[in-house]
C-alpha cells in the first residue's frame, strides 16, 4: 500500500489555492523548480495527471478528486499536530469578527481551533467592524478582526491582507436599463456601504436601498431571491452567487484590509494562540 506524503499534498493544496507554482513556492519557503518536483512526485505516486497545464492549471477530474480528501487530510494532520504538539493553554478569549467572515472562514477556522486547543474558552460576537473597533477601545474584546479601507495614512489593523471588493448578485437578476440600482446593503456604518454609495454617486448612477440588514445571511437570502445587488470582499462570496470587480454600469470598488486590533501587551498566552491561529488561515486565503 502507497502512503502519500504530507508535504506533497500541502504543496499540491497550495497550488491550487493560490493559482501557481512560482506563488506556492513563496509561501511554502521552496523553489519553482521544487514545487514542480514535488507535483511530478505525487503524479507519478498516484499515476495520474493532477493539472491541466494548458488550462492554466485547472485541475483534472482526479485533481479534484484528490483535492477534496487532500484538504481533510491536512485538516486532520494540523488539528493532532497542535493538539499533541503544543503547549497546554488554558484561559478565555473575547473574540469579535465581522459579520461576513462568519460562515466563509471563521466558523471552520475557530472549530479546528476549539478542537486543537479544548481549554480555551471562545467568547466570539460578530457585527459590522465599525461596531467591533469601537467596541474594542472600550474594552470589550482582546482581539478584534476588521475590515478598514485599504488607503487608510493610519492604519489600525496589523497582519492584514488586501481583499478586493466585488459586486454580488444572482444569476436570475434582471436590471432595468436606466432605473436606479436596487442596493441591498448591511445597516449605516458598514464600510461596504460606504464604498458602494460613495462609487454610485460619484459616477451619476442612480440607487435605491431595496433591502437592509446585519444579519449575512439575511444579506445572502435577499441576493439570492434577486432583490438587488449588494457588495462582499471577495473571500467571503458563496459559490452559487456571480460576483465580479466590475458590474455594468457598476464601476470597480478596489479593495479593503482585513486584520487584526489588538495591544499585544494585554494579550494573554490563549489571546496569542488563537491569534497566531487567526492570523495564519487569513494569510492562506
Amino acid at each position: 500500500m502507497k502512503n502519500l506524503p504530507t508535504d506533497l499534498l500541502r504543496t499540491f493544496v497550495t497550488i491550487n489555492q493560490l493559482g501557481g507554482f512560482t506563488q506556492a513556492g513563496e509561501v511554502l519557503g521552496r523553489s519553482q523548480p521544487a514545487v514542480s518536483l514535488q507535483v511530478k512526485r505525487l503524479e507519478e505516486l498516484l499515476g495520474v495527471k493532477l493539472f491541466d497545464r494548458g488550462q492554466g492549471l485547472q485541475l483534472t477530474e482526479e485533481g479534484q478528486m484528490l483535492m477534496s480528501c487532500a484538504r481533510k487530510m491536512l485538516e486532520l494532520n494540523d488539528a493532532l499536530v497542535s493538539r499533541l504538539g503544543s503547549p497546554k493553554v488554558s484561559g478565555s478569549v473575547r473574540l469579535g469578527i465581522p459579520n461576513d467572515f462568519e460562515v466563509s472562514f471563521l466558523a471552520t477556522t475557530l472549530g479546528r481551533f476549539s478542537q486543537s486547543y479544548p481549554n480555551v474558552t471562545l467568547d466570539v460576537s460578530s457585527d459590522i467592524s465599525a461596531n467591533l473597533l469601537h467596541d474594542y477601545k472600550k474594552g470589550a474584546y482582546d482581539l478584534v478582526m476588521a475590515i478598514e479601507e485599504s488607503n487608510q495614512p493610519h492604519p489600525r489593523l496589523t497582519d492584514f491582507i488586501l481583499d478586493p471588493l466585488v459586486w454580488v448578485r444572482s444569476s436570475n437578476l434582471m436590471l432595468e436599463p436606466g432605473a436606479p440600482l436596487p442596493l441591498i446593503l448591511y445597516p449605516k456604518g458598514c464600510l461596504y456601504r460606504k464604498s458602494i454609495i460613495n462609487a454610485l454617486t460619484q459616477a451619476n448612477l442612480p440607487w435605491r436601498i431595496v433591502y437592509s440588514t446585519s444579519s449575512l445571511l439575511g444579506i445572502h437570502a435577499a441576493i439570492k431571491a434577486g432583490l438587488g445587488i449588494s457588495v462582499l470582499a471577495k473571500s467571503t462570496v458563496p459559490d452559487d452567487l456571480e460576483h465580479s470587480p466590475e458590474y455594468a454600469p457598476c464601476p470597480a470598488l478596489g479593495s479593503v484590509s482585513v486584520g487584526f486590533c489588538y495591544n499585544g501587551n494585554e494579550l494573554n498566552a490563549a489571546s496569542r494562540m488563537l491569534l497566531d491561529y487567526l492570523r495564519n488561515a487569513l494569510h492562506r486565503l
